[in-house]
């Protein structure tokens, strides 16, 4: 036996000793650290992800090598006699019982997990979990997600006693922490109906959702034309078996697979049923698949050269005005208000007949709530101040911004994440209450660690701020290089307002805090833009969650003044 076995079983032996190992029928009613066996861990029955991880190599190296430095968090099912995964960690365990197979070394056996109680909610809150984690990883492919919402579709059904639109699921989707757009879910539920039967295999090698949309776009469109003709013709052949009778044919060779191969296919063999011309027919369709198209496209979203965008208002001629890109976060109503008056401005400009009202953009009360949102602090100011301060701007040259015309122009736009910022300090009413509050606050603390390759050690908790820390056994934290120790003592320290031992020393988070907000002498350690933006978030989030909790007299300034 080498010394590194010694270690590894004084270790285990010492966490023996420490914490309680689970069994059943003595399961803690709050978050609780413990030892399991492999023995009594089962994953979780319902995961979406169907295929082999494209890392499973690349995980299992780094296990056999450093051991699980993250280590899932477990539950049980009520009357049930085996743990479960509770979100994220069945190619983890997958990888324990190889490894465990292979060496027989107890540390892969026997592990430190966090048991988190059955919720009330539990195959829902499992599931959406499970989706969200597999989402921020980005390892599922799109018919691996249409099957999970579909799953969460009848769970949601079940709860609620009856059908549920498109727009409902995405509700309920999005409460639950795992937002999904209903223009999406509209294109899984077609893929699940019309494609998976017909390409099981091309779908599961990594079929993405803008090749979905031409193909499910293609498929309505040659279904309107076949209903259109076929009414002039006796056939024994219906489109559904027809369609499910071509597209089958290109998942044999799924490497090959061709959006026009399957049309051209599909077209030809409409045309012979049908007793038409290929080209003519092809026309037809390409209109109708053209306006089908248009009709389920989605706004394009704002272009920008970096995924942090601050939205500066510059001095600009009128006609440049006129074509300023609109706010995110405007309404399209708005946008569309907008715009007319800044059309409108444009051809007064050329008449020479611009007013002064006319400089203002249009406004309305559902704009005003943001804007409010933004004033911490009002300041004091009278109408002959802006007077005044109107009259030196044009005599400088200068332009005088104005708060509430600006306000939204200002706004730091976040592209990217489980939760895009629109907006670093609103918070909207629907998020405005602590659970929803704790969910998104645990999701950017996730983000945040997944910067330094420790997303795994944060772990969502239904108390404090809504995550903790699982942080690593003291050698392994001394290991660790300056970025990622400095961020796991970070958020260890926004989790837990009170000091308790760990490997992480919070002293030394004096001298680790400058280079990683702003990278005084170690850029290497300095967290990105993106990072900072989405602490900013973080940091807002758990002021509101604090206020509304305890009931203190901020709670109605961090919305309204």
């Amino acid at each position: 036996m080498n010394l590194r076995d010694k270690d590894e079983k004084l270790i285990a032996a010492k966490a023996q000793r420490a914490v309680p190992s689970a069994t059943a029928g003595s399961d803690p009613i709050a978050d609780t650290p413990m030892i399991v066996t492999l023995d009594q861990l089962r994953s979780y029955d319902h995961d979406p992800r169907v295929m082999r991880n494209p890392a499973y190599e690349e995980i299992k190296a780094s296990i056999r090598e450093r051991g699980l430095d993250a280590p899932p968090a477990i539950t049980r099912r009520p009357g049930e006699a085996h743990l479960i995964i509770r979100n994220g960690g069945n190619t983890r365990l997958a990888i324990l019982r190889e490894l465990w197979a292979e060496t027989k070394q107890e540390r892969f056996f026997r592990i430190f997990c966090l048991f988190r109680p059955w919720p009330e909610r539990g195959e829902i809150v499992a599931l959406t979990g499970h989706l969200a984690e597999n989402e921020l990883r980005g390892g599922l492919t799109f018919i691996e997600r249409a099957l999970g919402v579909e799953k969460a579709r009848r769970l949601y059904e079940q709860e609620a006693g009856s059908k549920l639109s498109q727009s409902e699921l995405a509700r309920r989707l999005t409460a639950d922490g795992y937002p999904v757009q209903q223009s999406h879910i509209s294109r899984m539920q077609d893929a699940v109906c019309y494609l998976l039967s017909a390409i099981p295999t091309v779908l599961y090698q990594g079929l993405g959702r803008h090749q979905v949309d031409r193909l499910v776009v293609l498929r309505k469109a040659c279904e309107r034309t076949w209903e259109r003709r076929a009414q002039e013709s006796h056939l024994v052949v219906d489109f559904a078996s027809l369609f499910q009778d071509v597209l089958s044919q290109f998942d044999a060779l799924p490497d090959g697979f061709s959006l026009q191969r399957v049309k051209d296919e599909l077209v030809g063999q409409m045309a012979e049923l049908l007793g038409t011309g290929y080209d003519a027919l092809s026309l037809e369709i390409d209109g109708s698949e053209s306006r089908q198209r248009a009709l389920s496209s989605e706004p394009a979203p704002a272009k920008s050269t970096a995924s942090t965008i601050f939205s500066t208002p510059k001095p600009a001629s009128l006609p440049q005005a006129a074509a300023t890109a609109q706010p995110a976060g405007l309404s399209t109503e708005l946008a569309f208000k907008e715009a007319s008056t800044r059309a409108a401005m444009v051809s007064a400009a050329g008449s020479g007949l611009v007013e002064e009202e006319a400089a203002a953009p249009v406004r309305d009360d559902r704009d005003g709530q943001p804007v409010q949102g933004h004033i911490v602090s009002p300041a004091p100011t009278t109408e002959r101040m802006q007077c005044v301060q109107g009259q030196v701007s044009s005599q400088l040259g200068d332009r005088l911004l104005d708060f509430d015309t600006n306000a939204s122009c200002a706004i730091p736009v976040l592209v990217g994440g489980l939760y895009p910022i629109s907006d670093v300090w609103h918070i909207e009413p629907g998020l405005d209450e602590p659970s929803r509050l704790r969910v998104h606050i645990a999701q950017f603390a996730r983000e945040i660690a997944e910067e330094a390759a420790v997303a795994n050690q944060i772990v969502p908790s239904d108390s404090g701020i809504g995550f903790v820390c699982m942080i690593p056994r003291v050698g392994q934290v001394s290991a660790l290089p300056d970025f990622p120790r400095a961020l796991l003592a970070l958020l260890h320290a926004l989790s837990m307002p009170e000091p308790i031992a760990t490997g992480l020393n919070r002293a030394r988070l004096d001298n680790d805090l400058a280079p990683l907000l702003h990278g005084a002498g170690a850029a290497s350690t300095r967290l990105s833009d993106t990072g900072l933006m989405k602490l900013f978030r973080l940091l807002r989030l758990a002021r509101r969650l604090r206020d509304l909790e305890h009931g203190t007299g901020f709670a109605d300034q961090g919305r309204d003044s």
